[in-house]
């Protein structure tokens, strides 16, 4: 996916990291919506969702999803988060998340977006990063019209 923000400049993305817990699920359960948009998505880039898996559900409610599960360890989830954006390699991602955990991934990410679902969104989550959205719906809208973040982005 290409971007040319005013100001910033033309931006390739070509991964999209996603946390499960209050982001892409509330209380465990996939949001309504979600799985279509993903399907749509991972047409133009690849998707890793990063879970610590608070309730034990991301691989079932996730199956059959063009993406990639990555469990995390116990302790220190936001650098390993901010690790794994490190390795794909930081000016091709696009972040997704709402707790403390994710505020480095938001912030290392080229793009990170904060989501306010009903679990609710950690306000260092919020500070670290470039847009913040009201639900992962619109979070996702924005990534199948690339416009909306331009629009958001520009200088």
């Amino acid at each position: 996916m290409n971007i040319d923000i005013p100001g910033l400049g033309p931006i390739e993305l070509r991964n999209m990291v996603t946390d499960y817990t209050g982001t892409l699920s509330a209380s465990g359960r996939l949001i309504e919506g979600t799985s279509e948009r993903i399907r749509q998505i991972s047409g133009s880039m690849e998707i890793y969702v990063l879970t610590a898996d608070t309730f034990g559900t991301a691989a079932s409610e996730l199956k059959g999803l063009p993406v990639k599960i990555i469990k995390l360890k116990e302790g220190s989830e936001d650098i390993q988060k901010e690790e794994f954006v490190k390795r794909l390699g930081p000016e091709t991602v696009i972040a997704l998340g709402n707790g403390n955990n994710d505020r480095l991934m938001l912030r290392r990410a080229k793009i990170g977006i904060a989501i306010m679902e009903a679990e609710g969104c950690a306000c260092s989550a919020i500070h670290d990063a470039d847009i913040v959205v009201r639900s992962i719906i619109d979070a996702l809208d924005m990534l199948l019209e690339p416009l909306k973040i331009k629009a958001t982005l520009r200088v």
